[in-house]
C-alpha cells in the first residue's frame, strides 16, 4: 500500500513538472490566444552593461500592471513580429529608479529579440520587439552632457545629437540623490529643460515634478534609443541645482 501511495505522489510530481515545463516553453502566441491584446503598449528598451557585460532590459510598468513577463527568441535571424518565435524567460525582474521602472539582467552569449508584456484592464499589453545588440553595438556609457543653469531651478540639458548613429528618440530622467524618479520624458531633440514639456513627445511622469531645491544634488540620465529599441548611448551625470 505504501508503494502505491509513493507511486501516486511521484505521478503527481511528474505531472506538475511536465505542466510547468509546458508553461515555460509556451510561446507568446499561445499565451495571448483568445485574449484581448494591445501591441506596442509597453514602453521598453535594452542596453548592455560595460562592467558586467550583462544585457539590461528596461520597461515602464503602468500603475495596476500585473503578471509582468519577459519573452525572447532563440536566435536573431527570424521574423521578430511572429509571436510564435518568443518563449517566456523565467528570471526575476528588479526595481529601477526605486521601482518607477523595472529591469531584467541577463548574461547572454548571443544576440536575440525580446518582448516585455504585462496584464492591465483585462488586456495583455505587449511591447514592440527589442533587438539585443550587445555584440554588434555595445552600449556606450559616459557623462557627456552640457547643463545650463542660467534659469534658476530649471536646468537645461543638451547633448550631442545622434552621437553614434541609429537614433530614433531620446529618453531623459531627472532623479534625486536617493534615485527617486522626478521626471521621465522622451524627446526627438537633443535637449530637455526641467520642467518644460514644449518638445516632449512622450511623458511617463505621473505627477507634477517638484521644484528643485537650490544647492541640492540631483542626477541626470539619458538613453539614446534606436528604432529597434536598443540603447546606443547612456549619459549619467550628477549636478547641484543652482
Amino acid at each position: 500500500m505504501k508503494y502505491i501511495k509513493l507511486l501516486f505522489v511521484l505521478g503527481i510530481l511528474i505531472s506538475c513538472s511536465e505542466d510547468k515545463d509546458d508553461e515555460v516553453q509556451a510561446s507568446l502566441a499561445t499565451y495571448i490566444q483568445g485574449r484581448n491584446i494591445e501591441m506596442g503598449a509597453v514602453i521598453a528598451c535594452a542596453a548592455s552593461d560595460p562592467v558586467s557585460g550583462q544585457v539590461l532590459t528596461f520597461y515602464y510598468p503602468e500603475s495596476g500592471a500585473t503578471d509582468i513577463r519577459l519573452y525572447q527568441t532563440d536566435q536573431m535571424d527570424l521574423d521578430e513580429n511572429n509571436l510564435s518565435h518568443y518563449t517566456q524567460v523565467l528570471i526575476q525582474n528588479m526595481p529601477f529608479f526605486n521601482g518607477y521602472l523595472g529591469k531584467y539582467e541577463q548574461n547572454l552569449n548571443h544576440e536575440k529579440w525580446c518582448i516585455v508584456t504585462f496584464e492591465l484592464d483585462d488586456e495583455i499589453k505587449i511591447s514592440n520587439p527589442i533587438r539585443f545588440k550587445q555584440i554588434l553595438k555595445p552600449t556606450l556609457w559616459n557623462d557627456l552632457v552640457t547643463i545650463d543653469q542660467s534659469q534658476s531651478g530649471m536646468p537645461d540639458f543638451t547633448w550631442e545629437d545622434n552621437p553614434v548613429g541609429d537614433n530614433a528618440i531620446y529618453f531623459q530622467v531627472i532623479s534625486d540623490a536617493q534615485n527617486n524618479l522626478l521626471s521621465g520624458t522622451y524627446t526627438y531633440q537633443n535637449q530637455f529643460q526641467y520642467y518644460k514639456t514644449d518638445n516632449v513627445v512622450l511623458n511617463i511622469t505621473t505627477q507634477i515634478p517638484p521644484d528643485l531645491i537650490l544647492g541640492t544634488g540631483y542626477n541626470f540620465t539619458l538613453m539614446d534609443v534606436s528604432e529597434d529599441n536598443w540603447v546606443n548611448w547612456v549619459v549619467q551625470k550628477q549636478f547641484i541645482s543652482e
